[in-house]
């Protein structure tokens, strides 16, 4: 008998009328198949608790806001399974811990160690389709944890990496990975499929198709992932090892980024940089293109604002802050880097547009370009220009 699983995002989850027409997908695809459900939190709840948060404190303890926003999957959860039962299903749902995951202790952003999935295998033995709370786990001391925005792709890859299943369906409001973001660029096209290096860089440069960690668990236990959308019947695009063609396949505008600058009136001794970088890890920030050159300069998101500023004010006093918003733009594409007329046809395009470039940054698979600035016409020139 077949393993399969299947997860819902927010959006698909959004109110009782969508919940319905989920459960009646979950009975279509029920059949023969032993079946793992992995939700998120109904619609805006994630981001509705986060700011009722946000209202009583400027920067939250981030372990109890695990705690809290982990309630949101048990909702999803509990009305699937309420529903399947009635509908003459047999289903229970799953806390991730009760579920066995097991993360380390970064609370926010915690990874995933291990799935002990005893509970799990003894559930679908009994023919029960079991649902899986998404996002989050617990530590080795018993604390929730999460996994961060988008963490339940993550739950789902790795549960269907852990049972050896043989397909995972991510299902969105969006029936596939496309060229661009379908919301901004009219012509973007759906992929029919992606590799996993190229799904991962589209992931990293901030797209909300997939969760980015997500993707390396599939590549490293070689996992069966579809990305699909939840009220469509379409193939949706399979993200697998295989590379179709070299080129460009998508474009990604990310403009949740703030460059922070650091100043002090007297000279930035060698060690600081070291000291402020390290600092910031121990408190779980990840930045991105830390550079130290007569000032410090770094990338955040916008979510951490609040929290690098409490850092810098309690530790680091004598630094002046300066904030700026910027945008990336990635052009992703196994190989692009080695073809200079795709570069040429970028800085072409972005030179007409006046764009004052902070940075381009390549890999194999990237061009990423940090700008002051940018509007969707610039992003629609580039895709006209480079996909095919």
């Amino acid at each position: 008998m077949q393993t399969v699983v299947l997860k819902f995002g927010g959006s698909s989850l959004a109110d009782n009328e969508k919940i319905k027409q989920v459960v009646n997908k979950i009975i279509e695809y029920k059949k023969d198949k032993k079946l793992v459900v992995v939700v998120s939190a109904q619609g805006n709840t994630t981001t509705n608790l986060t700011k009722e948060a946000l209202d009583l404190v400027k920067v939250p303890n981030d372990r109890e806001m695990d705690t809290l926003l982990s309630v949101g999957e048990q909702i999803s959860a509990s009305k699937l399974s309420i529903l399947l039962n009635d509908y003459g299903y047999k289903a229970i749902s799953l806390t991730g811990w009760q579920a066995g995951i097991v993360t380390n202790e970064m609370y926010q952003n915690a990874k995933i160690k291990q799935i002990n999935i005893g509970r799990i295998k003894k559930e679908l033995n009994e023919n029960k389709i079991v649902i899986v709370t998404g996002f989050q786990g617990v530590d080795e001391n018993g604390n929730i944890t999460t996994l961060g925005r988008g963490g339940s792709d993550t739950t789902a890859v790795s549960i269907a990496a852990a049972l050896n299943a043989d397909k995972c369906y991510i299902f969105s409001d969006v029936d596939g990975v496309y060229t661009a973001d379908p919301k901004l660029i009219k012509n973007a096209k759906k992929l029919s499929k992606i590799s996993y290096e190229e799904m991962n860089e589209i992931a990293d440069s901030g797209a909300k198709v997939l969760h980015n960690r997500c993707i390396k668990i599939g590549n490293e236990f070689d996992c069966n992932i579809i990305a699909a959308g939840t009220f469509t019947n379409d193939k949706g695009t399979k993200i697998c090892r295989e590379i179709e063609k070299p080129g460009v396949k998508g474009i990604v505008k990310n403009s949740n980024v703030v460059l922070f600058e650091l100043k002090k009136d007297k000279t930035i001794e060698k060690q600081e940089p070291y000291k402020i970088y390290n600092t910031l890890l121990k408190h779980n920030i990840i930045v991105d293109k830390f550079k130290c050159n007569g000032k410090i300069t770094f990338n955040i998101e916008n979510s951490q604002i609040n929290k690098v500023e409490k850092i810098m004010n309690e530790y680091f006093k004598d630094y002046k802050i300066t904030k700026i918003k910027v945008t990336k733009i990635a052009i992703i594409g196994y190989g692009i880097t080695g073809d200079n007329k795709i570069l040429i046809e970028v800085m072409k395009i972005l030179n007409e547009h006046r764009l004052e470039i902070s940075s381009i940054d390549l890999t194999k698979s990237k061009i990423e370009i940090t700008v002051k600035k940018i509007d969707n016409i610039v992003i629609n020139k580039l895709h006209e220009a480079l996909i095919k």
